[in-house]
């Protein structure tokens, strides 16, 4: 007695399973959940940066004066500028409202707007930063990508060397470029930003190169491992089997869903220059807002640091938040909605 074979027809495509679209406001929701966290962010962390100024030693009135002995008008009249003598959190208020009517104070050593003094030296800072994210995009990408499809022995030397220069802080690393490509060669100017247009990209060349240097050889290795995985899935290795192209199938495939989490890393690693430009342009004295910095914290012109702090930590914040945002809209495998039950 046979039994009876029973067989389940192949669906449709039309009858295919689909991917689930997003519900339509779950995008904006999204959005303004994330834009309302950068602003709870933002606001606790220029209560840190205003806190500083308690938390360090001595008091504020010590760094006014210098700890200079002075007439008890003149300490009244220092209270009085500076309304040392109102509660800490109407202290905080003020500073706060004047941040967001682009007002950050008097600086004590120069005694001029802090907003002046910021926005003079801020064109260096941000050319440095900008030319160093165009490196690190550039060349750490393309020496992974590069690595990733063809390993090898030249593969394994490439990440070899990425992997020390990783190890290198970026001080030596600045101070190495100097000797070869300034002092010895004199290719390059050993210190200052140079005037505008080309003449500052010129001088900007060695420190974003130092700047950049640990950063590209990590977006680096990042794409090569992302890429290696991508070429070891199922789906790419059946494809090639059934031999469509080897190149069709990288472009399409291999580097279009290697190259979301590795952009989304170098995004954040990009981020992370803006904390590591300080050290460079004290370096190569480039008189950016890292140099500035450091001289205002020397000085105790504690406007100044207070400004320029909360300036490195907002854009930091926000481009985290941008990144988070972006990565989270172009890629549709990421639910953002409530799962349905």
């Amino acid at each position: 007695m046979s039994e009876a074979i029973t067989t389940t027809p192949t669906p449709a495509p039309s009858e295919r399973a689909k991917p689930k679209r997003r519900p339509p406001g779950a995008l904006l929701r999204f959005v303004a959940t994330r834009v309302m966290g950068l602003a709870v962010t933002l606001v606790i962390a220029s209560l840190v940066v205003f806190g500083a100024l308690y938390a360090a030693p001595g008091n504020p009135l010590t760094y006014l004066t210098h700890g200079r002995t002075m007439s008890p008008e003149a300490i009244a009249s220092i209270k009085a500028e500076y309304h040392l003598d109102d509660p800490v959190w109407q202290q905080y208020l003020r500073w706060l409202g004047g941040v967001l009517h682009g007002d950050f104070g008097t600086s004590i050593i120069y005694n001029q707007p802090v907003a002046t003094l910021v926005g003079n030296r801020a064109s260096a800072t941000l050319l440095l930063v900008v030319m160093a994210a165009a490196i690190v995009l550039v060349v750490g990408l393309a020496i992974g990508t590069l690595t990733g499809l063809k390993p090898g022995w030249l593969s394994r030397s490439a990440m070899a060397g990425a992997t020390a220069v990783m190890a290198v802080p970026t001080s030596v690393g600045a101070v190495v470029l100097i000797i070869v490509f300034a002092v010895d060669l004199e290719w390059f100017p050993v210190f200052g930003a140079g005037g505008p247009g080309f003449d500052g990209v010129y001088h900007t060349v060695l420190p974003s190169l130092a700047l950049a240097l640990a950063s590209v050889a990590f977006v680096a290795r990042l794409a090569q491992t992302a890429i290696r995985q991508e070429l070891s899935a199922d789906h790419v290795q059946t494809a090639i089997s059934r031999g469509l192209p080897r190149g069709a199938v990288v472009r399409r495939h291999v580097i279009r869903n290697a190259a979301m989490p590795v952009l989304t890393v170098a995004g954040l690693t990009i981020a992370g220059l803006i904390a590591g430009s300080v050290v460079v342009e004290q370096v190569f004295q480039l008189g950016g807002l890292g140099q500035f910095l450091v001289s205002s914290v020397q000085q105790k012109d504690f406007p100044v640091v207070q400004a320029i702090c909360l300036l490195y930590v907002a854009a930091f914040i926000v481009l985290n938040t941008l990144i988070d945002i972006a990565y989270t809209l172009l890629d549709p495998r990421v639910s953002i909605g409530k799962k349905e039950s």
